[in-house]
């Protein structure tokens, strides 16, 4: 039995059912207005297939969560990213080049492009961005180094670290503050707050209401969360683990200069029994 009220976005069927259906593609021409404030505004977006295999003889192929095309052409990749992956910013720039690959011509073709947007919301933080607690939104293009100027404006990436928003109900201003609050606490709310009275998130919060959804979509989002709290659990205790062997080797290299098993204690964070067996050990 659920006990949320709303579907959990960073699940597959959530982040599809919100964004990836075409009933619902206002909500995602909303979201997408909103994070591209100063560059453009949609007016319609049209679904395309999200699966893409390689024009070389690799055999690779890439798979996106959403794949889309706006009025003019030009191309959109919306991506969830649940847990950490190492390589997230060059799957990305992969990902980019298949929008890019399919617009090629036949014959006489001068080689114009349109523009291609990779949207990755991430439910982790870059390792080499964990000291910029503020910066949780990367706009990056192809710039001019020296110039620091737009080299190149037609290839966009976006990254959403979702876990450094840590606004409250009472501190959100703008509309994409808005939407990231919606896509960080959905599952956590038991009604739509005060400060999201807009039109558009009153669909949001009745399509994303559990009790609506038939039985094959309940049972669907139930096996598409059991998928999600499993992967999380299984990175959050890999990365327990990765920090308990990591203490134990401070420990250990401690324990071999004579620092006293009180001082390793308060340092390691290790119990004195853990550590007297590893002076044994040595």
């Amino acid at each position: 039995m659920l006990k949320e009220k709303y579907v959990n976005p960073f699940t597959d069927f959530g982040f599809k059912k919100l964004f990836g259906e075409e009933v619902n593609k206002d909500l995602l021409i909303d979201f997408l207005n909103n994070l591209l404030i100063g560059e453009q505004q949609i007016k319609n977006l049209t679904y395309l297939k999200n699966e893409h295999l390689s024009s070389f003889d690799t055999g690779s192929k890439a798979i996106f969560d959403l794949y889309c095309e706006n009025e003019k052409g030009e191309k959109f990749i919306v991506e969830l990213q649940k847990v950490k992956q190492n390589f997230f910013k060059d799957r990305s720039i992969y990902y980019s080049t298949f929008p890019i690959q399919e617009q090629a011509k036949r014959g006489n073709w001068n080689f114009e492009l349109k523009a291609v947007y990779t949207i990755g919301i991430l439910d982790f933080v870059f390792d080499e961005h964990k000291n910029e607690p503020e910066k949780l939104i990367h706009k990056v293009k192809l710039s001019e180094i020296e110039k620091n100027t737009i080299f190149y404006d037609k290839l966009t990436y976006i990254y959403l670290e979702m876990p450094k928003f840590l606004k409250t109900e009472a501190e959100l201003t703008t509309s994409i503050d808005k939407w990231l609050f919606v896509l960080k606490h959905l599952p956590d709310l038991q009604g739509r707050p005060k400060a999201l009275q807009e039109r558009i998130f009153e669909k949001l919060f009745k399509t994303a209401e559990i009790a609506q959804f038939s039985q094959k979509e309940r049972q669907e989002y139930e096996d598409s969360l059991k998928y999600y709290r499993d992967l999380v659990n299984t990175v959050d205790t890999a990365e327990m683990e990765g920090r308990k062997k990591e203490k134990i080797e401070i420990a250990k290299n401690l324990l071999k200069v004579g620092v006293a098993i009180e001082i390793i204690v308060n340092t390691t964070g290790l119990t004195k029994e853990e550590i007297e067996i590893l002076k044994k050990e040595l």
